[in-house]
């Protein structure tokens, strides 16, 4: 059976992963972005600069997590799933609108 502290590494290890495949699909955005008509590489670079300031947030709140004392760290964890969920959400509205170009 694995140990408390264990298991909170998984859990930042797990978070890490999924943030940096989403970091990997954010960069193939921002390729297309790169490639698109003025006017929508406008659009473009706004959601992928929110979907940026999200990705920093999770990042950050990780980062405490990774230094949170035991008694803290289901309160840090509380706010990176909020963070995460956040993230995803962005995401997810950016992928819609990038798919409607």
């Amino acid at each position: 059976m694995a140990t408390e502290p264990d298991q909170q590494q998984i859990y930042r290890d797990k978070v890490q992963a999924e943030l940096n495949k989403l970091n990997a699909q954010v960069d193939e955005m921002k390729a297309k972005a790169a490639q698109a008509q003025a006017d929508t590489k406008i659009q473009y670079t706004s959601l992928l600069e929110e979907l940026q300031t999200r990705q920093v947030a999770v990042q950050m709140r990780l980062e405490e997590l990774q230094a949170a004392s035991q008694d803290a760290w289901e309160d840090i964890k509380i706010g990176v799933e909020a963070a995460w969920l956040d993230l995803q959400q962005s995401f997810q509205n950016a992928v819609a609108k990038f798919d409607q170009k």
